[in-house]
């Protein structure tokens, strides 16, 4: 028996609860189990002084007397030597190890276990997104035989009891110097081989199917958001119940605006005369079009808030704007005249720095910056 103190041993302190007791020991379990350091004796040592120390602090009248009179205490409550059940240690800590199941070894054999959750990927457009829909998907899922109701054997016979763990779903197996338990290898952990398969399913109770679901999509989703599908996942073996299945959205990009959470975003091109001289132009919204005045001396890249024009938050909230953001296009493919007057425009301007607020202040910190 260890002189050390157990809750030195395991890195804990009296005030630590059960499950921290057990989370401190199965970190050193995990990390010196003789399985995972062949040959270290050093390691094997730090093991079985572990395991020790773990016997008597998650047993709790051994824990009370340990604390009360220390070792002695636990030498008079017959504990505390190394010499308990291994097998309830390991099967209750860290019995996945070694590949347990079936309630970490102490169980019976397992019945019907649930199946496995799914994901579905469902691509949406921005208006499906903000303003809801009702989207048809195919899903490749398993599903109880039709057959065999999911029991896996042939019509007229039934399971019988695996030959390997008599029923019990659970084998002794031994590692090293103790022994665990784990989930029957012949039947896993079922406690019942089958003899005669379905001829469907090959006794696996379940067979491959592609599944068309109808999804309601909530006015509002975002990027990410899920929708769980209850009970359209993967059946469950043997007749078990059928997990989830859960859809997250995907927003596809759109030719026109940007999202941003609840707010809408979208380039506006005008010209120049518009932006200087001033204007109304027509803008798009998710719900129609809407005029936007533009007033004189707009420059290049600002933007205009139009309230109550973006989305409308899945988790409710207000709704939220559309930004326009104005883009001052420069003209192409000019022609002779218009070229000429463009000219003369320009030279008119020359000489006079309030006609470019932005150029002579760019020029000026230009010229700060040099010096």
């Amino acid at each position: 028996m260890s002189k050390r103190d157990y809750y030195e041993i395991l890195g804990a302190s009296k005030s630590d609860d059960a499950k921290a007791i057990k989370r401190a020991y199965r970190k050193l379990a995990m990390k010196y189990h003789p399985d995972r350091n062949p040959d270290d004796a050093a390691a094997e040592e730090k093991f079985k002084e572990a395991t020790e120390a773990y016997e008597v602090l998650s047993d709790e009248q051994k824990r009370g007397a340990y604390d009360q009179y220390g070792h002695e205490g636990v030498n008079q409550q017959g504990g505390g030597g190394g010499q308990g059940n291994f097998s309830d240690i390991f099967g209750d800590v860290f019995g996945d190890i070694f590949g347990g199941g079936g309630g970490g070894g102490r169980g019976g054999r397992r019945g019907p276990q649930r199946g496995s959750d799914l994901k579905y990927n469902l691509e949406l457009s921005l208006e499906q997104a903000v303003k809801g829909a009702e989207v048809k998907i195919r899903v490749p899922t398993l599903v109880n035989c039709n057959t065999c109701d999911g029991s896996g054997a042939k019509d007229g016979s039934q399971p019988v009891t695996c030959g390997t763990c008599q029923g019990q779903g659970q084998v002794r197996m031994q590692q090293g110097f103790f022994s665990v338990q784990q989930a029957c290898p012949t039947c896993q952990g079922q406690g019942t081989t089958i003899k005669d398969k379905c001829g469907s399913c090959y006794g696996r109770g379940v067979n491959e199917e592609t599944k068309t679901l109808s999804v309601k999509v909530p006015a509002g989703v975002d990027n990410g958001d899920r929708i769980r599908l209850t009970g359209e996942g993967e059946a469950g073996p043997h007749g078990g119940p059928a997990g989830d299945l859960y859809v997250e959205t995907h927003i596809k990009s759109h030719n026109i605006f940007e999202r941003d959470g609840r707010n809408l975003y979208c380039d506006v091109p005008i010209s120049i005369a518009d932006a200087a001289l001033g204007g109304e132009i027509e803008v798009p919204t998710l719900d129609g079009r809407v005029n936007l005045k533009i007033p004189a001396e707009t420059q290049s890249g600002k933007l205009f808030r139009l309230r109550g024009k973006g989305v409308v938050p899945v988790r409710g909230g207000a709704q939220g704007d559309l930004l326009c953001r104005v883009m001052v296009e420069t003209p192409v493919k000019l022609t002779e005249h218009q070229k000429k007057i463009l000219k003369e425009f320009q030279a008119s301007l020359k000489g006079g720095d309030k006609h470019s607020p932005r150029k002579k202040s760019w020029f000026d910190n230009v010229k700060t910056f040099f010096e």
